[in-house]
């Protein structure tokens, strides 16, 4: 029997390649943006990351694309006021969205925020998969499951990226699984299939990198 949300297997060497020269080439901070109406053209494949506050969001997309500081990571949490656009190439972007959970924010800069990432998810045609960070230490929280509720009323399928896997016991890893796919069964815009990664060791890199490649 198979379990519900596996793990993606890891590629074959040729998509590992194909992907790892995608992102070896020319990446870069485009724009950030604060309204709808200041979006790049929607003329490429993009994927956005969604995750709460210190969850490796950063962290990930600077491993990805092999620049450290690419995407600003910050001690502060709730400081990514903006929609981050980065340029992979001429075909595809990078989308850092806020993170969420901040307990420190103003009600009314939430507000706005939740108003844009709405928008932005809802009416964002080129979106071709939202990836949700969940930190493998601590499994869904309820602000996890808020933004995967967001994503399943704004019709873009969002994939499970589990973070900071080299830093969780193996005991605990079991019952942390069991627990975030319980989570991901009860929306019907998961992805079916889990990424598991370590920016700091490197680990699921190259399958996350693939999976970005291959999408159209």
């Amino acid at each position: 029997m198979q379990l519900p949300f596996p793990m993606v297997e890891e590629p074959d060497a040729e998509t590992l390649e194909a992907a790892r020269k995608l992102f070896a080439g020319e990446t870069d901070f485009l724009k950030g943006v604060v309204k709808m109406d200041g979006l790049p053209p929607a003329d490429r494949v993009e994927v956005c990351f969604a995750g709460r506050s210190n969850v490796g969001k950063s962290s990930l997309i600077n491993a990805l694309t092999g620049r450290k500081a690419l995407a600003r990571a910050s001690n502060t949490p709730g400081r990514t006021q903006e929609i981050n656009f980065f340029t992979v190439g001429q075909a595809h972007y990078l989308v850092d969205l806020p993170g969420y959970g901040y307990a420190n924010a103003p009600v009314a800069i939430v507000e706005k925020w939740q108003k844009l990432l709405k928008q932005y998810l809802s009416g964002r045609q080129t979106l071709r998969r939202a990836f949700v960070l969940i930190d493998s230490r601590h499994g869904v929280k309820k602000v996890d499951e808020e933004i995967m509720k967001l994503l399943d009323t704004s019709a873009v399928t969002f994939q499970c990226v589990l973070t900071k896997e080299d830093k969780i016991k193996e005991a605990e890893r079991e019952p942390m699984l069991k627990q975030v796919r319980a989570a991901l069964s009860r929306h019907p815009a998961a992805f079916p299939e889990i990424i598991s990664t370590s920016s700091e060791k490197g680990w699921g890199i190259g399958t996350l990198r693939s999976v970005i490649a291959n999408l159209e």
